[in-house]
């Protein structure tokens, strides 16, 4: 991503709706359908200025991966350890088999080889351990907000769900979710191309409009993974490293 996408990323990410209320449904599904154990051995690929690193050594052990040095020096700052570079498909700095829970929170889209990214990743989890990820969704969303964040793609649900199942994955949940703000937000994106705008749409809204959209967005924590969700702005999906030969989708 650009510089100064990493840099509104680190002012915004404890206060803007969107982190505030993604964080809060993160945290749901792992307690709720991942649930590692209590000596998890965790690691966060691509963790941007280590938003999301908080909320996830909660639940364990915590490494984190970023490629890009400033963020990476923010994020290092936010773990108290050094955060290594890394830069998918190479994982070579982590022992094969060694981790229980892998996050990849909005970053297959930034990755070019999206299918060989994953199998570095498989080949990083326990048998049986979870790979918890995250991408946006719907193709004909794209728009300056992911030209500015540098992404290779948009996914649909059958797209995601067939690199996850080519790579080795089972399937254990893949949604959408951030459903229920996709209205005004498809509004904007189109409305968006129509007049040409080049910025990305990250500002902080007013601190009113701010709140409540993070408890809209807040309010799908208990829903997602439970309630079909057919369309969103993004997806999510609970990957496993399965047994050999017994490889194959789950739930939907």
């Amino acid at each position: 991503m650009d510089a100064q996408v990493y840099m509104r990323m680190a002012e915004l990410d404890e206060r803007h709706w969107w982190f505030v209320a993604r964080r809060q449904i993160l945290r749901s599904l792992i307690e709720r359908e991942i649930r590692p154990p209590k000596d998890a051995r965790i690691l966060e690929i691509g963790c941007g200025t280590g938003h999301n690193l908080g909320m996830l050594g909660e639940f364990g052990a915590l490494e984190a991966t970023e490629l890009d040095a400033g963020a990476r020096q923010l994020a290092t700052s936010r773990l108290g350890r050094p955060v290594a570079a890394a830069a998918l498909p190479d994982l070579s700095m982590f022992a094969a088999s060694s981790f229980d829970l892998i996050a990849l929170l909005d970053v297959l889209e930034h990755v070019e080889n999206d299918a060989s990214a994953l199998a570095a990743i498989r080949s990083r989890l326990k048998v049986g351990g979870k790979l918890l990820v995250t991408v946006p969704a719907n193709r004909w969303m794209w728009s300056a907000h992911d030209a500015a964040h540098h992404h290779h793609r948009r996914y649909t649900k059958r797209e995601l769900g067939a690199v996850a199942t080519n790579a080795g994955f089972r399937i254990d949940l893949l949604s959408h979710f951030n459903t229920l703000l996709f209205p005004p937000i498809a509004a904007a994106r189109l409305a968006g191309k129509l007049i040409g705008r080049e910025s990305a749409d990250d500002s902080i809204p007013p601190e009113p409009v701010n709140g409540l959209l993070q408890r809209i967005f807040g309010f799908e924590a208990p829903l997602v993974g439970r309630v079909p969700l057919p369309f969103g702005v993004s997806l999510v999906a609970i990957l496993t490293r399965p047994r050999a030969g017994a490889e194959g989708a789950g739930k939907e």
